[in-house]
């Protein structure tokens, strides 16, 4: 297993493109009433990394920092007609996929997605909020598994999506994370990115790339803050913005890894709400003057 300290600096949206086409990330996800995560934070991510964000909205949460009070799910009709008028203009080149309420939704977007085919897909398989709140129906999770996750070059699950999604108590270490890489690669991926961030008791905040035959390890300090409200949507949604700008997937996650970790050393600095804030999306503006 190869370990990787994520200390390399923040990408600049403007220098270190490595191509001249605009790097365009769809985000496929739930609207945050709230601005912290979903939708909000996703578009919020891509345009701090150096992407162009454009967004399909699945569903609709009457939400904030203290939690989810109202889900109204969008049809898969319309969001097929938003997926349609988005592809057929935009030159997407990357996917972040996260919030999808219910199995037809999941249908129409894995449909979408093999029609045209955009070069990356990143799903970030959101089931539960950072409140606690259910935001998949539990009877999506099979269509997740058997039609979107195996299109995917990264999913993104944290400790108890993973669980969920091999069915499996939720690692309580480093040890029972590793213990869970085989069956996790059976889910179809191409690579998994299994998060360590519950594992509150560890000092570092250990996530595990887990490739086809090799896991890399990568690990930073844990920042000590309750303002974690969309860590998931964002970690995912730079992953995406890093590799619509040509970047390969290591250093795709090994540049998202670092920016979420930014993203949180500096939530501080916000006060928003009442309950778990969010994420520094935009840190960079003042700590660069």
């Amino acid at each position: 297993m190869s370990t990787f300290v994520t200390t390399a600096p923040l990408a600049s949206p403007v220098l270190n493109k490595l191509s001249t086409i605009t790097p365009i990330v769809l985000t496929i996800a739930g609207s945050d009433s709230g601005g912290g995560a979903g939708i909000q934070a996703d578009i919020k991510a891509i345009s701090a990394t150096g992407g162009y964000a454009c967004s399909v909205i699945t569903a609709l949460t009457a939400q904030n920092t203290q939690g989810v009070t109202g889900i109204y799910s969008i049809s898969s009709e319309f969001v097929e007609q938003q997926l349609d008028a988005v592809f057929s203009d935009l030159n997407v080149i990357a996917v972040k996929v996260g919030m999808l309420s219910d199995s037809d939704v999941i249908h129409s977007v894995a449909k979408k997605i093999k029609q045209y085919s955009p070069q990356y897909v990143v799903v970030d398989p959101v089931m539960v909020a950072t409140s606690g709140d259910l935001l998949l129906q539990a009877s999506a999770i099979d269509s997740l598994k058997s039609e979107l996750l195996p299109l995917a070059d990264v999913i993104t699950p944290n400790l108890p999506e993973a669980s969920a999604l091999i069915s499996v108590k939720v690692p309580k270490t480093e040890d029972e994370m590793t213990a869970i890489i085989g069956e996790l690669r059976q889910l179809g991926a191409k690579s998994v990115l299994l998060k360590g961030g519950h594992l509150e008791k560890d000092e570092n905040s250990t996530d595990l790339l887990i490739l086809s035959d090799s896991i890399e390890r990568l690990s930073t300090p844990r920042i000590e803050t309750r303002n974690t409200h969309g860590t998931g949507c964002t970690l995912s949604s730079a992953i995406a913005s890093y590799l619509a700008q040509g970047h390969k997937l290591q250093a795709a996650v090994t540049l998202g890894k670092h920016y979420i970790t930014q993203a949180i050393i500096h939530a501080d600095e916000l006060n928003v709400g009442q309950g778990h804030g969010p994420v520094n999306h935009f840190f960079a503006l003042h700590t660069q003057e």
